[in-house]
């Protein structure tokens, strides 16, 4: 058991000699990664991004989350998939990649039920791919997006690491355990030091269009219908961008080897309410349909983050209300 002091020790340690080394950020033009990428340049990282710019949503959202980085001279950008081995390679081959934020994958919960194969491609293929070029170029540390949605609809709250995940109730979700899997094989083989990181509920500003909170801001300020799932009851643990990115950022000076940390905000929200309060600040009243909980869906999702305190110092600070109001705020500015 390694002592507080000696993990603080270590984790300055890690602070000190992370800066300016080169980081690759896979899907770093996406929601999430084009936050992580800011950040980084902020902190005088260089930054080498991938992203294929699929069509899952519109690709020009993703454009228009890295416009202003483009011009930045620590910015890379690769078009690219990481499905593909050789092309990737590549980058390993020409750049002295340090650390990798492994964010790319295919997203959402239901279409992963329509169309599960994409998902194994991409999530399980395309993480293999990233674990064996770090391998192979030796880089210090990976930190691996994974999902709440590993934990299915666990009984047990809030959600702990430790907890049985062995019941996933979709395909993505079952992509995202593989990948976690998949981590902690390559460090028992080959001692990659690795962080996958659970998130729970990711939104903010230039929040996926897909993602319940930016369709019902946009479509109560346009008057038009929302589909709410079941009697409004269900709840999700709603993490705002900001905490998330503090939280991947500070597992790249985690000192331990191998962990699977979750980021929430461990404060759940009922669906109902979250429309409430979306309401408020836009001064406006939705018009609701109400809708069966479709297949793959999880009843609530509740982070334990103590794990996430002790070894990262990840302390949330966004209300769900103060949360709302920023991401509002921008939705109102891009429209």
């Amino acid at each position: 058991m390694i002592k507080k002091s000696n993990i603080f020790l270590m984790f300055l340690l890690y602070n000190f000699n992370l800066f300016s080394e080169t980081i690759l950020v896979t899907g770093g033009a996406g929601f999430i990664g084009s936050h992580v990428c800011r950040q980084l340049l902020l902190k005088k990282h260089r930054i080498i991004c991938i992203d294929n710019f699929n069509k899952y949503y519109d690709p020009n959202i993703k454009k228009q989350n890295i416009q202003d980085l483009i011009t930045n001279k620590n910015f890379q950008l690769k078009k690219l998939s990481i499905n593909h081995f050789k092309d990737l390679k590549k980058i390993f081959e020409q750049e002295k990649i340090s650390f990798i934020i492994h964010l790319a994958a295919r997203a959402g919960v239901r279409p992963s039920i329509e169309n599960p194969f994409i998902y194994e491609k991409t999530n399980i293929k395309g993480t293999l791919n990233i674990l064996e070029c770090a391998k192979k170029y030796h880089t210090k540390k990976i930190v691996v997006a994974s999902s709440s949605s590993v934990y299915g609809n666990n009984k047990k709250i809030p959600f702990s690491e430790k907890d049985n995940t062995e019941n996933q109730i979709s395909p993505y979700a079952a992509t995202k355990k593989m990948c976690e899997i998949l981590c902690k094989n390559y460090h028992l083989m080959y001692g990659l030091n690795i962080v996958c990181l659970r998130f729970f509920t990711v939104y903010g500003p230039s929040g996926r269009p897909d993602m319940a909170i930016y369709k019902f801001i946009d479509n109560i300020s346009k008057e038009k219908v929302i589909q709410m799932y079941g009697d409004g009851n269900s709840s999700r643990d709603y993490t705002y961008i900001d905490d998330i990115v503090n939280g991947i950022i500070a597992s790249l000076k985690c000192p331990s080897t191998f962990e699977i940390i979750n980021l929430g905000n461990s404060h759940p929200t009922k669906l109902k309410k979250l429309i409430s309060i979306i309401e408020i600040f836009l001064n406006k009243k939705a018009l609701i349909e109400i809708k069966d909980i479709p297949m793959g869906d999880v009843e609530k999702t509740y982070a334990d983050i103590s794990k996430a305190s002790q070894l990262i110092q990840y302390k949330p600070t966004t209300s769900i209300e103060e949360g709302i109001k920023k991401t509002i705020e921008w939705y109102k500015k891009t429209i």
